[in-house]
């Protein structure tokens, strides 16, 4: 039998992308698809006087408006007082709201201001239009390929 007919068995011409030399071209290609949408989105953060770290932040809350500190924490992988100096700031800036959780008073809720939309919004937006352009590219069962291929190495699920 095949290795064709073997359920689960990988054909010859897949396996030449388990190499080790395909998976380091895979890795670079990721590492500098990050970059490049880094870079896109330096002017806008400079713009808005915000770091990297500031947009992971509010990106986060504008996904999920009312976040905990929690579970903010915990997606960004960083500890407490990371969190509290960025948050801080970000208040300070005028950009997010802390509210008291209404079941529990220690509990707070993190919102965007007006402005704080407005400065995430101009960062992702030109994250969106890199993608997008690329994404015109290659057309929607690529994109969807890449979706699938990046939720199994960050070890989530597709949206």
């Amino acid at each position: 039998m095949q290795s064709d007919q073997i359920p689960g068995a990988l054909s010859a011409e897949a396996r030449l992308y388990l190499r080790e030399e395909e998976l380091d071209r895979a890795a670079d290609a990721l590492l500098l698809a990050q970059r490049a949408l880094m870079d896109c989105a330096e002017g806008p953060m400079r713009a808005s006087g915000l770091g990297a770290a500031d947009w992971r932040a509010l990106r986060e809350i504008r996904m999920s408006p009312g976040l905990t500190v929690t579970v903010l924490r915990a997606r960004l992988g960083i500890v407490k007082q990371s969190l509290a100096r960025t948050l801080d700031q970000l208040e300070g800036q005028g950009l997010l709201r802390r509210t008291r959780g209404e079941r529990d008073a220690r509990e707070r809720r993190l919102f965007l201001t007006d402005a704080g939309r407005a400065a995430e919004d101009a960062i992702s937006g030109a994250i969106r239009d890199r993608l997008a352009h690329a994404f015109r590219l290659h057309g929607p069962d690529v994109v969807m390929g890449t979706r699938r291929l990046l939720a199994s190495v960050s070890g989530e699920t597709a949206r």
